[in-house]
């Protein structure tokens, strides 16, 4: 029992994540072209044809830019809420389009993945949870503020993708206007490093074996200053910063995960 995650980009830039078993997959978001996004899966050695299904978080362009024509060549059904669907202009486009409720499970094969609300500037934002016998994989980006659902599906996670959008003095010094960082701070905004990181370490589950930290600002961001951050409270989870530039390494998650123990002084190893 297990499934395969990888992010294939994520950032301002483009989000698309891949959680898969052996016989089918889903990606959540497709916010980059179709052709990029079968190139970093082909250099992975995934296969679109298990694709079965694409999840929509909510209508911003960084989620929805590769969707139509992934959709169309691969005949790939869209879950995406009316809301969604209409704030992002896809109306129109000639997909199969399913909506989807928060905490009403769809199947896809063997996986099923559940829909909650979170806080975040958009028409009608969702969170995903897939689960593949007892195994769940959680997908926690663009959000303001980590409400009582972020909270309550994170604790159950065997592997995470989780925001670190902004660092607090990077953002304060950076060149945004000052409106701008107001956005990104508020409760419909985006999650800080700080923020991740007590979510991180008060709502973690001891058998969380991967956390990759995803949707880092290229301006207010630093890759190594969020993954510093992170190491010393990792407590046997692997931390891993999703680029906004290239996939990640596809990382196999499984239910039967004991973390490690480390002692005070010994080195971290995170990729």
């Amino acid at each position: 029992m297990q499934l395969q995650i990888t992010s294939l980009n994520s950032g301002s830039n483009g989000n698309c994540y891949y959680i898969g078993n052996e016989r089918e997959a889903v990606l959540v978001d497709a916010g980059i072209s179709c052709l990029e996004t079968e190139r970093r899966m082909k250099r992975l050695g995934l296969s679109m044809r298990k694709v079965k299904a694409i999840f929509i978080s909510h209508e911003h362009s960084d989620h929805i830019r590769g969707v139509s024509v992934i959709a169309r060549k691969y005949e790939i059904p869209v879950y995406i809420t009316p809301d969604t669907q209409y704030h992002g202009r896809l109306s129109q486009e000639r997909f199969t389009a399913i909506p989807f409720m928060a905490y009403e499970p769809v199947k896809i094969g063997e996986l099923t993945i559940t829909a909650f609300p979170k806080w975040h500037d958009a028409s009608d934002p969702h969170s995903f949870i897939v689960n593949y016998q007892d195994i769940n994989i959680g997908v926690f980006t663009d959000i303001g503020a980590p409400c009582e659902h972020v909270i309550k599906h994170f604790g159950m996670c065997h592997a995470a993708f989780l925001e670190a959008n902004y660092d607090d003095g990077l953002l304060d010094k950076g060149r945004y206007p000052y409106h701008l960082k107001q956005r990104i701070r508020s409760n419909h905004g985006h999650l800080s490093n700080e923020q991740a990181l007590s979510l991180f370490m008060e709502h973690k589950p001891s058998f969380m074996s991967h956390l990759l930290l995803s949707h880092l600002s290229k301006d207010n961001n630093n890759p190594m200053l969020v993954q510093n951050l992170f190491r010393l409270n990792a407590a046997g989870t692997e931390v891993v910063v999703a680029s906004r530039y290239q996939e990640t390494p596809i990382y196999t998650i499984t239910n039967s995960f004991t973390p490690i123990k480390h002692y005070k002084g010994e080195q971290l190893q995170l990729l």
